[in-house]
């Protein structure tokens, strides 16, 4: 009985041995092997980036650490770095790139790169090239010899490694939270711009005698992953912040997903007048669920040029908010309308259709004189804006931009609206129609009272058509008001309250004298407001388009210049005999009490 378990001890003890023996072989012929390539390692990994590169960039690094057992190597220290003389001298030959790319890392890893097959079959496979932790910064110059070239190499670098490889072929190459820096250099003056937190994922590179001609790849790659979390930039002038809540990006694809998008104001409604020290519009832009279609990854790259299919923005917030109570500044707005501003962006862009779905939009004031906040809101906004581009040549084919929206002001009524507008025009033509249906004229009393000192008492808009044809100058068009129980009160403020209190004679000479309480009258006549408004140099877009339509209102209810003028008139006869009276009465007073003893 004890002979037996003797044995099993001994020739498990063998097996010990004998495995001990090999892996201690194998661990000592690994370091020998490694210690003995480590200068050939060294000496074909620059050769390699060197000859690969046609000599544009070379490699630095420190120590090489190798593992033949696992598959695992590691280069420490490591620098790769443009040779700026070889880069003039490809511009002068016509074969230099758009960009330079400068990347530092304490540790490049290479995981499981199969020293056999590279050993045995001359193919060099590896599954991951870890770049951990890098700063990457890519400088930017358009050539013109590059305009148009596909995104593969001008020639093969399988001519390079033949004489090793058979392949080179890279399963995983992981930029893994780097610091991105991209310097634009096609200004007299470099812009900057910095990203942190950048990871990047790039699938299945591969040299080998046909790689450089499949079409299916992207430089020499079946895919390129972005992703970015958590960044965030504050705008040059300290007020706003960008922030984007994870962006996704895949070339096989073309999409890209952010998740949230922010613009975002640093300084509360109160205090951003105040740090201002005048009245500025405030701007609150948060957006979810933005999704690009079909972007193309190439044109970026090489151009900085931003050329999608499709945008979809779904949910969110734009709120623009003024304080009023603090001086304007006189600004010559001329030439900033939206698609003029697109025009003067320095990177070039066309995205063929932009889809919003349930955006939410309002524009408040603080009044000085109400002291009170005046708020207009379209709920729910939706739409297509198309052909939105700044480049020249797609210009000339489709020189239009539209815009088909629809919306639900102050959260009731459907406002649809079509724009157009005309790229090429130097004095920023466009055109919008459209029509406001079913609305409580009473709603309107949140933006009214506070900015016009007007009370909608009772009124129902049955639809408000118009048509307008405008540029940076004059806007000329049609505007049809159909409404019916109009009435209001003029409004005015009062030391010591609250609430603003009602001017009843004005009130009564305007909805008497002044005012058609229905359009069409009980007569049946219906009132239709031509419109040629002129625009003050200093109106935004927005407030060119309210004063425009507004001026159309005005008429359609009966306040024409002529209106108003014969108000007055009446509001001074009125004051007028107010005044006598009250000196009649004071004379009166005054003869009573001297005849007093």
């Amino acid at each position: 009985m004890s002979e037996k378990p003797s044995k099993k001890i001994k020739i498990l003890k063998w097996g010990l041995s004998i495995f001990l023996f090999i892996s201690l072989t194998l661990v000592g012929a690994s370091w020998y092997i490694s210690v003995k390539l480590k200068p050939f390692i060294r000496k074909e990994i620059t050769e390699l980036v060197k000859k690969s590169t046609n000599g544009l960039y070379r490699i630095e690094f420190s120590t090489i650490h190798t593992n033949f057992i696992t598959g695992l190597a590691a280069i420490a220290d490591v620098k790769i770095i443009p040779d700026t003389t070889v880069f003039k001298q490809l511009i002068a030959q016509q074969k230099a790139p758009n960009n330079l790319y400068y990347i530092t890392l304490k540790k490049l890893s290479v995981q499981h790169f199969h020293p056999w097959a590279m050993y045995f079959n001359k193919e060099a496979r590896i599954d991951l090239l870890l770049f951990d932790k890098p700063n990457v910064t890519m400088v930017n110059k358009h050539f013109e010899f590059n305009e148009n070239r596909p995104p593969r190499p001008r020639k093969s670098p399988y001519d390079y490694i033949t004489k090793l490889f058979k392949s080179l072929q890279i399963e995983v190459v992981d930029f893994k939270d780097a610091n991105f820096k991209y310097v634009n250099n096609n200004d007299s003056i470099p812009e900057i711009d910095s990203v942190a937190n950048l990871n990047v994922r790039l699938k299945d590179w591969l040299i080998d005698k046909n790689s450089a001609d499949d079409k299916s790849r992207l430089y020499l790659l079946k895919d390129i992953v972005i992703n970015v979390n958590n960044y965030s930039y504050a705008t040059p002038d300290s007020m706003y912040y960008i922030k984007v809540d994870q962006l996704d990006f895949a070339s096989s694809t073309g999409k890209l997903n952010i998740k949230q998008f922010g613009f975002l104001p640093r300084y509360s409604e109160a205090a951003f007048a105040k740090v201002n020290g005048y009245a500025r519009d405030r701007f609150t832009i948060q957006l979810n669920n933005l999704a690009m279609d079909g972007l193309n990854l190439p044109a970026y790259v090489q151009k900085q040029e931003l050329i999608a299919e499709q945008l979809h923005i779904t949910d969110g917030i734009v709120a623009v908010y003024n304080d009023n109570s603090y001086p304007k500044r006189k600004i010559d707005k001329t030439g900033k309308f939206p698609h003029q501003l697109l025009q003067l962006l320095k990177a070039k862009l066309k995205v063929k259709k932009i889809n919003l779905s349930n955006i939410d939009v309002s524009f408040a004031e603080f009044d000085r004189d109400s002291k009170q906040i005046g708020k207009l809101t379209f709920e729910k906004t939706s739409g297509i804006i198309s052909n939105a581009t700044n480049m020249p040549k797609e210009k000339l084919i489709d020189p239009i931009m539209t815009a088909n929206l629809q919306s639900y002001m102050m959260g009731q009524g459907k406002l649809v609206v079509d724009f157009a507008f005309d790229l090429n025009s130097s004095i920023g033509a466009f055109s919008y129609a459209g029509e406001l249906t079913n609305l409580d004229g009473k709603t309107l009393n949140k933006i009214t009272k506070p900015l016009g000192m007007i009370q909608v008492n009772r009124g129902e808009v049955r639809k408000l058509a118009f048509s307008i044809k405008a540029d940076e100058n004059v806007a000329r068009g049609k505007l049809d008001f159909t409404y019916n129980d109009l009435s209001v009160a003029i409004l005015k403020k009062e030391e010591g309250k609250q609430r603003l209190v009602k001017k009843g004679l004005i009130s009564f000479l305007a909805n008497n004298l002044v005012i058609y309480s229905d359009n069409p009258s009980a007569e049946g006549k219906f009132t239709s407001a031509k419109i040629h408004y002129k625009r003050e140099i200093t109106a935004s877009f927005f407030n060119y388009i309210w004063k425009t339509l507004f001026q159309g209102i005005q008429y359609s209810v009966g306040v024409t210049p002529q209106k108003e003028a014969e108000i007055r008139a009446q509001i001074a006869k009125f004051e007028k005999m107010k005044a006598d009276r009250d000196e009649r009465r004071y004379r009166r007073q005054l003869r009573k009490d001297n005849k007093k003893p």
